[in-house]
């Protein structure tokens, strides 16, 4: 069964990585597609750029839509993670999943220099994602309450994270989050 898939990111890249590195930090995903470059991956939509690198901006941008199977997910995680000590900091990649009943389901992963900024970057979306949807119903004072008690989960969690026996750090995570659509 092939599904439709959109995935989009704007990834700050550090100076002095070149297209070539990216390219093969990426290599699982193009290797996928079966595109020899990033010029080569071309979206399903003709307004989506598809995968860029601004060498000028430093900026890998990530606009595309394509058909997939069942490898897709682990060649997408693989380039993320070869893509993060790249990475100048920790961003969220929204991947969207088109069913073919007509539902979607959203994935917010994360690629980063650390798992340090990565679990910063995941605590940023967080609060903003708790305050975008507390701030409909309440006031500022309300929502500040409640973000702060997010915080102290997050401080939590990476103390938590600290004391366990060391694993290799990662440079992506995924979680879930509620669909949203993108306008381009």
């Amino acid at each position: 069964m092939r599904l439709e898939v959109h995935v989009h990111a704007d990834i700050p890249i550090l100076e002095g990585v070149s297209r070539k590195q990216i390219e093969l930090a990426f290599a699982p995903w193009l290797e996928y597609l079966d595109a020899d470059s990033l010029a080569d991956v071309k979206s399903l939509e003709a307004d989506e750029p598809g995968i860029r690198f601004d060498e000028k901006e430093l900026i890998l941008y990530a606009c595309w839509t394509g058909e997939i199977g069942r490898s897709f997910h682990a060649a997408l995680e693989t380039s993320l993670e070869n893509l993060g000590p790249y990475s100048y900091e920790a961003v969220e990649v929204e991947l969207t999943l088109y069913q073919e009943n007509g539902q979607q389901e959203s994935k917010l992963l994360f690629v980063g220099p650390t798992a340090q900024a990565i679990h910063e970057a995941q605590r940023r979306c967080m609060i903003e994602d708790v305050a975008a949807i507390l701030a409909r119903q309440f006031g500022k004072e309300d929502v500040a309450q409640v973000t702060t008690i997010v915080n102290e989960l997050f401080d939590r969690d990476w103390k938590d994270k600290a004391s366990q026996e060391k694993k290799p750090e990662r440079a992506f995570e995924y979680s879930t989050r509620p669909s949203r659509k993108n306008l381009h």
